[in-house]
């Protein structure tokens, strides 16, 4: 005879509400509307915010915002959950929706600004799913550009790509989501890799430029972002709805630094200025 399984209505209707802000760049597009990693992403943009804090705020912000694509895009697994209470009781076994444990993850750790929140999104993947299903591959990138240092494109070092990307969440955790020739590059080489479920790409900060890009070339990628730059826009536009006035949406200076920003992140994560 099976054992009692309890059945209890409340978990099986796992659902998840994600908080954002409303704006007009398409239902890809994701703006936490989150004040506790608002003023986090606050605290490390700051001119005096500098190492060891950098990294432990790199890690505040990429494991609540890891937890938030989980919830958001990944699928749910009903299944029977075993507790210690199963040897008194037949009702310490009960069924519930779980995140699937076998979903299949690529993290792209995007040298050098993405080789810490890569890292992060890893190791979260690798607790919450099967490990053997999660892989992190690197690139080594950086941004290229011309004699008056704005970026035309990206130079790339090198690539240790560990396989295929068939039926799996590729996740691109990278800080700056600036001019898109990041996620350009990015796409170029893992499209021809498979068929991924999701490409998803993990910032902090985007600016409308980039959203034009991705949406333009790239309709397939999902974003999630804690904030949206557009800090030189018409005053016409930053007084209306995201997206509203895109073509007067402005968030990159004449170098293709974001305003407001936080400076060169690359950079100061590494404490390497070049």
């Amino acid at each position: 005879m099976n054992p009692k399984v309890l059945k209890d209505s409340q978990h099986s209707n796992c659902v998840y509400a994600l908080s954002e802000i409303e704006h007009k760049y398409g239902k890809q597009i994701h703006v936490l509307s989150n004040p506790y990693l608002f003023t986090t992403l606050a605290k490390l943009c700051r001119p005096d915010c500098k190492q060891p804090l950098i990294n432990q705020l790199l890690n505040i912000l990429y494991s609540e915002l890891v937890k938030v694509v989980v919830n958001q895009e990944f699928p749910l697994l009903e299944t029977q959950i075993e507790t210690r209470m199963s040897g008194l009781h037949s009702e310490g076994r009960f069924q519930a929706k779980i995140l699937d444990p076998n979903s299949k993850v690529v993290c792209v750790n995007l040298a050098r600004a993405g080789t810490v929140p890569s890292h992060i999104c890893f190791d979260a993947f690798n607790y919450i799913l099967n490990p053997d299903g999660v892989r992190q591959d690197h690139i080594s990138i950086n941004r290229k550009v011309d004699d008056k240092e704005k970026v035309i494109g990206t130079n790339l070092g090198g690539l240790k790509i560990g396989g295929d990307i068939e039926n799996s969440f590729v996740i691109i955790p990278d800080p700056m989501g600036a001019t898109g020739s990041t996620i350009k590059s990015a796409m170029d080489i893992y499209k021809a890799r498979g068929r991924a479920k999701k490409f998803i790409a993990m910032h902090l900060i985007i600016t409308p430029e980039y959203l034009q890009h991705v949406t333009d070339n790239y309709p397939e990628v999902i974003v999630y972002a804690l904030r949206l730059d557009r800090g030189l826009s018409s005053d016409k536009a930053l007084n209306s709805i995201p997206g509203t006035y895109w073509q007067e949406e402005r968030g990159l200076n004449n170098k293709h630094y974001i305003v407001p920003g936080a400076g060169g992140l690359g950079e100061v994560i590494n404490n390497s200025y070049v």
